[in-house]
């Protein structure tokens, strides 16, 4: 399975019309590949809280339908990284869109840890309650945002739902890259699933992002990273390869608390 990873940079000075277009050329330029992802608010900048309330749309807004169309064009499953959602009734919601290759939407995840301390997200935002899996034809994706790398939980409930790769998309700051590359290895490990995980390159609302978007296997192995700059991360994936390690050190079966019955 061929997955591209599309580190894109978030340039507060470029209309976000403008990005939501050079985001789908970015995707249809993949064309061939079988799953392409995008990182975390890449229309608005994942911490430039200024502008949610401006630039927040429908589900079914401009992103949705830019995003939709550069799927079935390039004939790619399409993790479309998350935007700023309005639900009907005006709450706003860092919310991820996966598409088909027919371009159809598959899912939604509305990120559950909303990041900020008090300020920010965490108090312009709703909180998502239902976890997400995606079943392709070759894998199982779990879907997580962010500031959710840091809650365990949350990724072992993804594996309790037959997930056997993770996704991540993230604008991660990078003032604290170490723990992105930490963390992804240690979801890879603890759950024996393949992490992708997809940060934003570029400084917005003052804060420089990480980067360094990497694929991690199913026993901690980093296959691929990007660096600090705008780029597209391309990795050959066996999807075999999680029931393979699952089955020559069956750890999962020996958990003892919080399984799923």
């Amino acid at each position: 399975m061929r997955a591209s990873l599309i580190q894109i940079a978030v340039d507060p000075d470029e209309p976000v019309e403008s990005r939501r277009q050079r985001a789908a050329s970015l995707v249809v330029a993949q064309r061939g590949a079988d799953l392409v992802v995008l990182p975390e608010l890449w229309p608005v900048g994942a911490f430039a809280y200024t502008a949610f309330e401006d630039e927040a749309e429908p589900l079914a807004g401009p992103t949705h339908e830019v995003m939709a169309k550069a799927a079935a064009e390039a004939g790619v499953w399409l993790h479309a990284g998350s935007f700023v959602e309005r639900a009907t009734d005006g709450t706003l919601y860092n919310t991820t869109l996966v598409f088909s290759p027919e371009g159809e939407r598959a899912a939604s995840y509305r990120k559950i840890h909303r990041f900020g301390f008090d300020q920010g997200e965490a108090v312009m935002m709703g909180a998502g309650e239902d976890l997400v899996t995606v079943p392709l034809p070759e894998t199982t994706l779990g879907l997580a945002t962010c500031y959710d790398l840091r809650f365990p939980e949350l990724f072992r409930g993804l594996v309790d739902a037959g997930a056997e790769t993770l996704i991540v998309a993230a604008g991660w700051p990078e003032r604290r890259r170490a723990h992105w590359t930490l963390l992804a290895q240690a979801r890879a490990v603890e759950n024996q699933a393949y992490v992708l995980a997809v940060g934003s390159a570029g400084t917005h609302a003052g804060i420089q992002q990480a980067g360094h978007s990497l694929v991690v296997d199913p026993w901690g192995e980093v296959l691929a990273e990007a660096g600090a700059d705008e780029e597209v991360l391309t990795v050959e994936l066996d999807p075999a390869k999680v029931a393979t390690v699952r089955e020559q050190f069956p750890a999962l079966k020996d958990r003892r608390l919080g399984r799923t019955p």
